[in-house]
């Protein structure tokens, strides 16, 4: 599932730099001429230096056109941002002409088909493997793009929808550590050799290496296994990045699609980091640049020194979605016959100020209006408005819709001997602006309130395990003491635990004890009225990320499996809601949790 923002980075000090305004960078190299001072006298000639530039997006999840297909409506946000590549083309153009057309060179950093209701449609209603081009491909081809790595969202749909995806690009998929699970070779390209033109002089070799999220190995564990595995960036990188210099690579640029602060949020599930960029960049020398993605934060410049060289690696990152354009520009000097970086820097641009691509609108117009039609589907009435907004901190009915439909489902598939075990549902609230309104349901509510791809899991979890479990979850609140005014604008996301991370549970009732210190906050923990004991055993339908070990929930991993399905539970939501017609929060509302101070409760 896509990773939500991460708070600023706490083991290490942004650097953040001025950089050259994208108009004012110079586009041709110069030749400094020395004036004779005598007939049979010359001075050295200067040393020539040229400069170019690497533009680079990251996490841009099919965000074509700048629109929320959830509200069906141009986005907005309260900082005044704009999503799309459309836009974001304007901006490269604009680079393009004043820096030079060969002058510039386009990557991304990954998490490139997935996260819109375009990316499903074209992966489920109307898929790519079918015939049509992806919209993605289609604007990432009239943009010109150099390579791009590799995201863990690319493997959402399964390896044949991407290996589609990949046929359609006119640029190679970069993956050093995506490998073949038989011959441990590489699966896609690990790298691509760019060459910029200068007259009278030596080409300038660019090498770019992409390199993934070794947590696809957990996150689509279903879609991945036996087939692919995913060892570490810097142990990659270590393999090379050398072999890039060895080619004669004047510059080494890498695409990331991997955070800069060296945590991992799947535990000890994995012997890799999950957001490596920093750890590269300080062990593996001979990195020049880094484009960072996943964690969805702006980074517009971040400098690491290697620890073996001594020489600063650049860092930039461009938030997501296509919020914000990473320039990289590097100025290179001539020396013996070979191009040294003399100098470099980076920053982010604001797409929010410049007009859509038009020629992107030509193209991709009449898909994205197919798409709206789709999430404007009417597919049946709900009596009351259930909103998200309250979902953090509140049992509220808009969530016992997603449990119940993952019990509905789980039930339905178990096995007789399973189907006598105590079944109960765990779920995440996804988004807290999400809202079924009274009146027409359509499938542009539900998928606003399921945003992710995830498919069912039913898994068995004893007491204990159950309760560690929702320990775990616990740690999502902030302790405030009993007697102490409870604030919701600050009582959820310690830890960096975001809302995506932290799961609810249907079936059992229990209390949150938000004065008590972590590990010790469960509380009254009843299933049917009687207290749970350590050895009953639950069936717990749970989705694919966190059954296969996302955000690092302890048991769940190695947990026996009573059910599981390649359906997706967005899609088992609007089934249900087109299967009864009308939506009653009556059939399922039920309290389950709530938070206390103390055993008072919080609301």
């Amino acid at each position: 599932m896509p990773v939500s923002p991460v708070p600023p980075l706490n083991r290490r000090e942004f650097v953040q730099k001025s950089a050259v305004a994208g108009a004012a960078v110079a586009v041709a190299g110069t030749v400094g001429a020395g004036t004779a001072e005598a007939a049979d006298h010359k001075p050295p000639k200067a040393p020539r230096t040229w400069t170019f530039s690497i533009l680079g997006t990251t996490d841009l999840h099919s965000h074509v056109f700048d629109w929320d297909y959830y509200k069906d409506a141009a986005y907005s946000d309260s900082k005044g941002n704009s999503v799309g590549v459309a836009r974001v083309a304007t901006l490269i153009e604009q680079q393009r002409k004043a820096k030079g057309e060969d002058h510039v060179l386009l990557v991304d950093a990954g998490d490139i088909i997935q996260g819109t209701s375009l990316a499903y449609y074209f992966a489920r209603v109307e898929p790519i493997t079918n015939g049509v081009r992806h919209p993605m491909a289609v604007a990432m081809n009239h943009m010109r793009y150099d390579a791009a790595a590799l995201g863990n969202h690319e493997f959402n749909y399964g390896i044949e929808v991407l290996r589609k995806f990949e046929k359609q690009c006119r640029f190679p998929l970069l993956g050093a550590n995506a490998l073949d699970a038989k011959t441990l070779r590489p699966a896609f390209p690990p790298y691509t050799v760019k060459k910029i033109r200068v007259p009278g002089a030596p080409d300038i070799k660019v090498g770019i290496l992409g390199l993934t999220n070794p947590g696809i190995a957990i996150w689509d564990k279903d879609n991945v296994s036996g087939r692919m595995v995913f060892p570490g960036l810097v142990e990659q990188a270590k393999k090379y990045v050398p072999r890039l210099r060895a080619l004669g690579c004047d510059v080494v640029f890498l695409t990331d699609h991997s955070g800069l602060d060296g945590s991992s949020s799947y535990g000890d599930e994995l012997p890799y980091v999950e957001n490596a960029s920093n750890l590269v960049a300080e062990q593996v020398p001979g990195i020049d640049a880094i484009l960072v993605g996943h964690t969805h934060v702006e980074v517009p410049s971040y400098t690491v020194k290697n620890a073996e060289t001594g020489e600063e690696v650049l860092l930039s990152e461009p938030y997501c979605w296509g919020y914000r354009l990473s320039v990289f520009d590097f100025e290179v000097e001539l020396e013996h016959g070979r191009w040294k970086v003399v100098g470099k820097t980076a920053q982010t641009l604001n797409p929010n100020t410049v007009d859509e691509d038009p020629e992107i609108k030509k193209l991709l117009e009449a898909d994205h209006e197919l798409v709206v039609k789709y999430v404007n589907t009417a597919v049946g009435t709900c009596t009351a408005d259930l909103s998200a907004a309250e979902s953090c901190w509140k049992d509220v009915p808009i969530m016992d819709f997603i449990h119940e439909v993952q019990t509905r489902t789980v039930k339905a598939g178990l096995s007789a001997a399973d189907a006598a075990l105590p079944l109960i549902s765990v779920a995440a609230p996804f988004s807290r602006t999400a809202d079924i309104p009274a009146g027409d349901v359509t499938i542009k509510d539900i998928a606003g309130l399921y945003i992710y791809d995830n498919t069912l899991y039913g898994k068995k979890l004893t007491g204990a395990q159950l309760r560690d479990y929702l320990e775990y979850a616990a740690k999502y609140y902030h302790q405030v003491p009993a007697g102490t005014a409870v604030d919701t604008a600050t009582l959820t996301n310690a830890n960096s635990f975001w809302d995506y991370m932290y799961d609810t549970a249907a079936g059992v009732d229990y209390e949150i004890d938000i004065a008590a210190a972590e590990g010790s906050r469960i509380k009254n923990l009843t299933y049917d009225g009687a207290a749970v004991t350590d050895d009953q055993v639950f069936v717990v339908a749970v989705n694919n990320y966190r059954a296969n070990g996302g955000s690092g929930y302890p048991h769940i991993a190695s947990a026996a499996i009573a059910y599981s399905s390649t359906n997706e539970i967005r899609q088992l939501m609007i089934d249900y809601v087109t299967a009864k017609g009308t939506l009653n929060p009556a059939d399922f509302a039920v309290t389950n949790w709530r938070l206390t101070q103390d055993g008072t409760p919080v609301f």
